[in-house]
């Protein structure tokens, strides 16, 4: 029988750690969200509760103010955050973004995110997360261009190959690590130069990325589909999908998708959204977006609205959309009977909630999109080694990372008889939790 630890579950209960943290469970916030999340799969294995404490907190949190002369002449102050959350298992690693509503918060349950991805995928890495509250729509790319360089300034002395490594996320394209990069290897001596190449992910190949990086999400999506839908008894070939938040990574996932005979039916972003009887190429939906703004339009299809596109009935529904997007109502009229996760955390805690009681199988954000955190890792290897790898080694790479990470999840959810979340983030625990009973706490 699947199980999930609750709060009215006396072994289970996490209320008195939440109440030694400060956090409230009702906050509604994506840290608090996620560290309920975080803490039930402890508690399903055990988990000493001094481990729980040190797992709950982040070791460092770095918050910069700093001023940036606009295209007028003006300038405006932006505040840039760090959350460096665990690095039990290596450096932090962990993304940033560049979006208008980001909050502390945010990025508190990213870097647990981050920590919990890299421990199931078993990278020698930790958990962190970061950017800077700006609107890159509203900035001119010199304004943009200054925002970067100015916060990787400001945080230069808490990062470094060896320490913290950021990768891009929301807003932060290889332009935009680009000039990250080369900002924080501006100040270092030269001799040390070249080899703070490793001190971001996610740049362009010119300059020390790797070759299929910017598809490794896609790339890593689709290979642990392969590996988990015979669980479901399906297969990728004629599987009908949706996307809700197609941009970005919703169209990434949707062309390796129907790159292999999958069947795109459906899609949503906040202006509307379409379903079709008979297939739609993802190409066709980006053109769409980016002549009109908006996919309503597409041949073949029917605009239709929120409620209609998440009751239609494709066999799996991939979630792209932003945090906290899926709430109890969008969970009761979910019609797929299987949800998969790209974005980092796309459901509130109701919304989850509903789609266990439901019975509709969840794959979760830290397996669904960790193909890009395997990619960040091969790029970095490289970038450390000076040895170039081939865009077919690379991918070999990033097949058995996800691989291996999904049969974890599987052996995490027969062992503790769970939800597939539990078993995601307990599969990542066991790991965490074997480096501290070795390890011990210091002093």
């Amino acid at each position: 029988m699947t199980t999930r630890a609750t709060p009215d579950d006396p072994v289970r209960d996490q209320s008195a750690i939440l109440e030694s943290l400060g956090v409230s469970r009702h906050s509604g916030g994506l840290y608090s969200q996620v560290l309920q999340r975080m803490l039930s799969a402890a508690a399903t294995i055990g988990m000493p509760r001094e481990h729980q404490l040190i797992l709950a907190r982040p070791k460092n949190t770095v918050s910069v103010n700093f001023p940036v002369l606009m295209d007028d002449g003006e300038y405006q102050m932006f505040t840039g955050i760090r959350v460096q959350h665990n690095d039990a298992m290596g450096p932090f690693k962990g993304g940033l973004r560049f979006a208008p509503r980001v909050t502390l918060d945010d990025f508190g349950g990213l870097a647990i995110l981050m920590m919990l991805k890299t421990a199931l995928l078993r990278l020698p890495f930790g958990g962190a997360a970061g950017g800077v509250a700006c609107d890159p729509s509203v900035l001119s790319r010199d304004e943009l261009m200054r925002v970067v360089r100015r916060f990787a300034a400001s945080i230069a002395h808490h990062i470094g190959p060896d320490y913290d490594v950021p990768g891009p996320d929301v807003g932060a394209d290889p332009q935009v690590m680009a000039w990250f990069s080369d900002t924080t290897a501006q100040m270092t001596p030269d001799r040390s130069r070249q080899g703070m190449r490793a001190i971001v992910t996610g740049k362009p190949p010119e300059i020390g990325g790797a070759a299929g990086r910017e598809i490794a999400l896609g790339t890593g999506f689709l290979h642990m589909l392969r590996e988990l839908l015979p669980d479901f008894n399906m297969k990728v070939q004629g599987l009908r999908f949706t996307v809700a938040g197609f941009g970005r990574m919703g169209g990434q996932v949707a062309n390796m998708l129907t790159g292999e005979g999958a069947r795109l039916v459906g899609a949503i972003d906040r202006r509307g959204g379409i379903l079709s009887e008979a297939p739609m190429e993802p190409e066709a939906l980006i053109e769409r977006l980016r002549s009109t703004g908006g996919l309503s339009g597409v041949p073949g299809s029917i605009a239709v609205d929120e409620e209609q596109f998440y009751r239609a009935k494709p066999d799996i529904l991939v979630v792209a959309s932003g945090e906290s997007v899926v709430t109890a109502r969008h969970a009761e009229w979910i019609g797929a009977p299987v949800v998969a996760e790209v974005a980092h955390a796309p459901w509130t805690t109701d919304g989850d909630d509903v789609l266990f009681q439901r019975g509709i199988e969840v794959i979760p954000s830290i397996l669904g999109n960790a193909g890009a955190a395997a990619g960040s890792y091969l790029e970095w290897v490289q970038n450390r080694t000076f040895i170039p790898m081939s865009s077919t080694e690379f991918d070999r790479q990033i097949e058995q990372h996800m691989v291996l990470a999904t049969r974890r999840m599987k052996l995490a959810k027969l062992r503790y008889e769970t939800d597939w979340r539990t078993a995601a983030y307990a599969a990542a625990l066991e790991s965490l939790g074997r480096i501290y009973e070795l390890r011990g706490i210091f002093p």
